[in-house]
């Protein structure tokens, strides 16, 4: 187990996140090359911000990493392949890393959010099992290696932020969490609007029947 906490750069995050995901959604492939893992960093899909990393960044990051102990170089076969050590060097159970690798690949999320997105990566029975991990990772002695952000105006749920890459800057809190909240008021827009809809083909229905039981009578 490590002695400090790292502060990792966005890359370095990525990294750990992407090697603790494939290690369980396709563990057939898993250590995974250099090749895959840069795939994986970079996907378009499940990954917030969406990065482009060279593979001169990969290495240089991934060498960073190896040198604070959370990853490791599997030596064998054509290909050098590289596997996480987050679990071990910082102490966390595989449940509690499921939602680190989230929060590291996809930013600040709400505790129900964490349990959809962690689906593929373990199965929570429930949001309190969330909360119950989340809070255990807020506190640790060690250090805390995640946070509750403070709940923004409009916003129903507060939302929890990774500290692996150093203490959250709550100025840019708000900026990051415009489009949740923009998100959210447009789908009361549309929630209203389709409701809207359905009330005027419900009595389009109702004069159709009208008029043609108008006509048979007729």
């Amino acid at each position: 187990m490590i002695d400090s906490l790292p502060e990792l750069s966005l890359l370095e995050t990525r990294i750990l996140g992407t090697l603790l995901e494939k290690q369980r959604t396709v563990p057939d492939t898993y250590p995974l090359s250099l090749n895959a893992l840069q795939s994986g960093c970079n996907q378009k899909t499940s990954r917030n911000p969406v990065i482009e990393a060279g593979e001169a960044e990969m290495l240089v990051a991934l060498d960073a990493l190896k040198d604070q102990g959370l990853v490791r170089e599997v030596s064998g076969g054509r290909v050098s392949r590289f596997e996480h050590l987050l679990e071990k060097a910082l102490g966390v159970p595989s449940q509690a890393s499921a939602l680190l690798a989230v929060l590291m690949l996809r930013g600040p999320q709400t505790a129900g959010e964490l349990r959809l997105n962690c689906d593929r990566l373990h199965r929570f029975a429930d949001i309190s099992s969330v909360e119950a991990f989340l809070e255990e990772l807020a506190s640790r002695t060690e250090g805390p290696l995640v946070v509750l952000l403070p709940r923004l105006p409009g916003a129903r749920e507060s939302r929890w932020m990774h500290l692996l890459s150093g203490q959250a800057s709550l100025e840019a809190v708000p900026a990051a969490s415009s489009a949740v909240v923009g998100s959210v008021e447009e789908m009361d827009a549309l929630c209203a609007r389709v409701a809207a809809l359905e009330a005027e083909v419900a009595e389009l229905r109702r004069l159709i029947r009208e008029g043609a039981g108008q006509q048979w009578h007729g």
